[in-house]
């Protein structure tokens, strides 16, 4: 078995896992901005084949220390070349880089380039030489945190391309982009079912022609006549061409009923595209491109799938134009596809409010560097809403009328919402907790994320058992009639979930796959939020004072965060000016998270260190060489990632004396715990003197849960 690494567009990771998973690699797994597995040849030729949704599928050769230039001209030395580039073939090199001191992609290419024609120069057919358009063996080096991992591109040029495209054909939405969509919405499950599919804004048919791939089974790598492992040494022709052969005999063209998949556009060029791709994939005729206005459009059938990418402002002019496309299709889906799902994949997310429709669901996946939303609609009279002005209260749930004790839920949180915005106002405050079990029976937090768009975090806290489950259901339908009317917010910028106690190393664990990601301010800092997908959002806001002081205490020092999480306190101290930053976690995915944190304020630079490791086990190895530490450890973990156990009280003494052995003389330690039944024992810190700012840091949207956390100022002893 191999180990392997495969790519897909962003937003769309958790697809491309289950269609490995699929294909029979069952040891995939999502690994910071890629999926990890180990597979066969046959199994790396299936991926290459067979999926949607991968970008690159990479065999992986090694991973090796790359700190600067000459290590990562050693490391790739250290690799038999001769292996993997064939006598006369030609190479090229990709390269990139996050979190590492080499930050110059070009240059890292040109280093392992160097490496690898200066171990093969002595060949009979002499150096290789480079060919970026279509090598024998294109190369893939991965710089993340000083380690470089090198492996054979097996796709050589992105599996977005088809080969069903014809030259010159340049199109808006990538394929794999287009079929992660149609599989964001369900296409697969209703295309079993016969369901028909519309793309009322087709362009040059991308949509449409991945519908019917998918319809029909096809294996969406069949129509290219080249691969990156097709000039590799070890290509095994021989079981490729079998597994080409195996994939042609799955197509069911039975499915591809003319009529049934239909592609329109008011552009006739696009469509004349389109037919051309058809022809290319010897489909033509079966999948219909009509030449159609939008506000034309009707459904071939009573149930089916209406996916669309509208235009940005480009293909049909003004960008003001654009409001009315929305409302046209808004209005015909209103009127004429009752029954049908539809999804809207918009870089104008806020033009999905003409539609008049309430959007079931929103994904943030990016279109190339544009970040867009898909829109996920059911079409269904109750979706239907009515246009309101800004700041308007939307008009009760006309489904379900308030119950009294929904009425005094509401009303309070109308009142908490006028006195927390005049101070979250003053304040410059624009994410807070606004309710917060303040009446018993409606046992919710409730947190309000800003700017604009306000997005509300709905945590039900579990009832306990002697509570009958159809009370909990009865308080759980008052609360959500309650919140969008009392704060004037739509569905779709609800979030909701059951808060239970957790469990040792749940923070790691997954809720969900949704990819959404939202830009959210601090302190005059920005950070991206998540409320579908993990426990928590990726900001606790009752730190925020906490982070506030590190920032305010970190100029000019060396600043280490620990169980730093997403590094929000890490943005915090490099806004204040510190000198360094280390931030160590043992999860990979929030140290991505914490990297497009600080990228997103500007401190994506080599003096911002991000280390994936089990903390305890950093602080016992790593030296005095820090000025300022923050330590929020979790109140239990034991994580199988974890060397050992941790409860929070039980170790407290030696975690904070060994964390405070890095610290420089003069250093200072903000210890920090979620605890609420915590008590330190100061009496056994020895040689450390202890403050508690516990209250200093406890911010007023918490006051009402006054030991949601403690903070702890820790210096060492001055002796007289």
């Amino acid at each position: 078995m191999q180990a392997g690494l495969a790519t897909a567009p962003r937003g769309t990771l958790d697809l491309l896992l289950l269609e490995l998973k699929a294909l029979g690699i069952s040891t995939a797994r999502e690994q910071g901005s890629a999926v990890a597995f180990e597979a066969d040849l046959a199994g790396f030729y299936r991926a290459c084949l067979h999926s949607r949704v991968a970008s690159r599928v990479l065999w992986v050769l090694a991973s090796l220390p790359a700190p600067d230039p000459d290590s990562l001209y050693r490391a790739a030395s250290s690799i038999d070349w001769s292996a993997h580039v064939p006598e006369g073939g030609t190479i090229a090199v990709d390269f990139s880089t996050v979190r590492s001191l080499i930050t110059h992609t070009h240059y890292g290419a040109l280093k392992v380039k160097d490496a690898i024609v200066d171990q093969l120069r002595d060949r009979p057919s002499g150096r290789p030489s480079v060919d970026t358009e279509r090598p024998s063996v294109r190369v893939s080096v991965r710089l993340s945190a000083n380690i470089a991992t090198f492996a054979i591109d097996f796709a050589g040029e992105s599996l977005h391309r088809r080969g069903y495209r014809g030259d010159g054909v340049a199109a808006p939405l990538k394929e794999n982009l287009g079929a992660a969509l149609l599989l964001r919405c369900g296409w697969a499950d209703l295309a079993n079912n016969g369901a028909a599919f519309l793309d009322p804004m087709c362009g040059s048919g991308t949509l449409a022609i991945e519908a019917a791939l998918i319809a029909a089974n096809i294996a969406p790598g069949l129509s290219r006549d080249w691969y990156g492992f097709m000039g590799w040494v070890g290509h095994d022709a021989a079981l490729f061409e079998s597994l080409r052969e195996q994939a042609r005999l799955a197509i069911d063209r039975r499915a591809l009923v003319p009529g049934r998949i239909v592609g329109s556009d008011r552009d006739p060029r696009g469509l004349r595209a389109g037919r051309q791709s058809l022809a290319h994939l010897g489909l033509d005729g079966l999948v219909s491109f009509v030449e159609r206005d939008v506000a034309d459009m009707v459904p071939q059938s009573s149930s089916g799938l209406l996916l669309c990418n509208p235009p940005y402002g480009e293909r049909i002019g003004a960008e003001d134009e654009l409001p009315a496309l929305y409302r046209d299709l808004g209005a015909r889906l209103r009127e004429h596809f009752l029954g049908w799902t539809a999804g809207v994949f918009t870089g104008n997310p806020g033009l999905g409010q003409e539609m008049g429709l309430n959007a079931r669901r929103t994904h943030r996946l990016f279109n190339g560097a544009l970040e867009c939303r898909l829109l996920r609609f059911a079409v269904e009279s109750d979706q239907f809403v009515t246009k309101r002005k800004p700041g308007e209260l939307p008009a009760p749930n006309p489904v379900r009328a308030m119950s009294p004790g929904a009425q005094m839920f509401a009303n309070r949180l109308r009142k908490n919402l006028t006195a927390m915005t005049r101070w979250a106002k003053n304040e410059g405050v624009s994410c807070y907790r606004l309710y917060d079990a303040d009446m018993p029976e409606y046992a919710f937090a409730i947190d309000l994320y800003g700017p604009e768009p306000v997005h509300a975090y709905v945590q039900e806290y579990a009832a306990p058992a002697t509570v009958a489950e159809e009370r909990v259901r009865e308080r759980r339908a008052d609360a959500l009639a309650a919140i969008p009317e009392a704060l004037g917010l739509e569905r779709e910028f609800i979030h909701v979930r059951v808060r239970r106690r957790s469990r040792g190393g749940e923070q790691y664990t997954k809720m969900d796959d949704s990819g959404e990601f939202h830009e959210v301010r601090e302190s005059g800092l920005k950070f991206w939020v998540n409320f579908t997908d993990y426990l928590d959002t990726g900001l606790f806001l009752d730190h925020r004072l906490t982070r506030e002081r590190i920032g305010e205490m970190a100029r000019g020092k060396k600043f280490l965060n620990l169980f730093a999480y997403t590094c929000t306190a890490t943005v915090h101290a490099a806004a204040g000016g510190a000198r360094e930053t280390v931030s160590v976690d043992m999860s990979n995915t929030y140290l991505d998270w914490g990297w497009q944190n600080l990228s997103l304020n500007g401190f994506a630079q080599p003096q911002h260190e991000l280390i994936q490791a089990d903390a305890l086990h950093y602080i016992r190895e790593a030296t005095a060489r820090f000025d300022l530490i923050f330590l929020d450890p979790p109140t239990f973990s034991n994580s199988k990632r974890m060397e050992s156990t941790l409860d929070i009280q039980r170790d407290h003494v030696d975690l904070v004396q060994a964390t405070s052995r890095l610290l420089t003389a003069g250093g200072v330690l903000l210890f920090s715990t979620n605890n609420t039944r915590f008590r330190l024992d100061s009496g056994a810190l020895d040689g450390l003197d202890v403050q508690d700012i516990s209250a200093q840091t406890i911010p007023r949207d918490y006051e009402r849960s006054p030991r949601i956390h403690r903070c702890y100022v820790i210096t060492a002893r001055t002796t007289a």
